[in-house]
């Protein structure tokens, strides 16, 4: 554990080092959704491959690359892309930015992932609010020696998705006439994608949207004391008696169409907050 938390301080001193600026919000991006990214008034552009001890993108859709600036005027730091649980990587990897923004002070995170919809009135690129979560990974990212000083060692997860922060996206999207849905989020380890089987199951235990990211970084969040909002774009919709195939093209482009309303929605709320 030792060795671990030197490698965030490492990384987060090195960050320091290339910048005066100070941000209290972060963004995480995820398959296909960098666009925001483009929209930040950049002070410094770190590709993850020079950051010490920082894992590398090995998915298509992530950038790997960290951005602070401004984004509506607010001091932002922003990752584009993020590592996944299924290429390998071990849960503390996997939320490494996440530990890193809270050595650096970050207060509130917007999360934003592609997922599948287990709803029928959903469709590709629409957005869905996450309220809670089902973790079926089947791995935790706190097991091990607890680090007091970035969390309690049982946090608690009566709210991990900051039901203010919704309330105000809400708002946002009835503005910018945006259409959204709200609901649970079941995470997979992946990379397979579901069976029909798997998403009856999914559906049955009450989840809306299902994906491969987001619970580890959210629980790695809670535990740090840092405030969550979480969007899922909803890149395809799984109907198990209608099944079609999801390849990577195409979520990423139904992520693509969806990134507009999403980056509304997040600007957004960094301007109201």
């Amino acid at each position: 554990m030792k060795n671990l938390i030197e490698k965030i301080k490492k990384a987060a001193e090195f960050i320091k080092q290339k910048t005066s600026l100070e941000p209290e919000t972060g963004i995480l991006l995820g398959t296909g959704l960098g666009k925001l990214a483009e929209q930040i008034k950049t002070d410094i552009s770190i590709p993850y491959d020079i950051i010490p001890g920082f894992p590398q993108p090995t998915v298509e859709g992530h950038n790997g690359r960290l951005i602070i600036g401004r984004l509506e005027d607010t001091m932002v730091i922003a990752f584009q892309g993020r590592f996944h649980y299924y290429e390998g990587y071990d849960l503390f990897r996997v939320t490494m930015p996440v530990r890193l923004m809270k050595e650096m002070n970050v207060k509130r995170l917007f999360i934003a992932s592609a997922a599948g919809g287990l709803e029928p009135n959903m469709r590709p690129s629409e957005l869905m609010f996450i309220n809670d979560h089902i973790n079926l990974m089947g791995i935790n990212p706190l097991i091990g020696p607890n680090y007091d000083e970035w969390g309690p060692r049982f946090p608690e997860m009566v709210e991990p998705y900051s039901r203010n922060l919704i309330n105000i996206a809400y708002e946002i999207a009835l503005e910018n006439k945006i259409k959204v849905h709200e609901g649970t989020y079941v995470a997979i380890s992946g990379p397979s994608m579901e069976t029909k089987a798997e998403t009856r199951f999914l559906k049955m235990i009450g989840a809306k949207a299902v994906g491969m990211s987001t619970v580890p970084e959210v629980i790695t969040a809670v535990h740090s004391g840092i405030e969550v909002f979480a969007t899922a774009v909803i890149t395809n919709v799984n109907l198990p008696d209608n099944y079609k195939e999801a390849p990577i093209e195409l979520i990423l482009q139904n992520a693509q169409k969806g990134a507009d309303d999403l980056s509304k929605i997040i600007k957004g709320l960094i301007k109201r907050i």
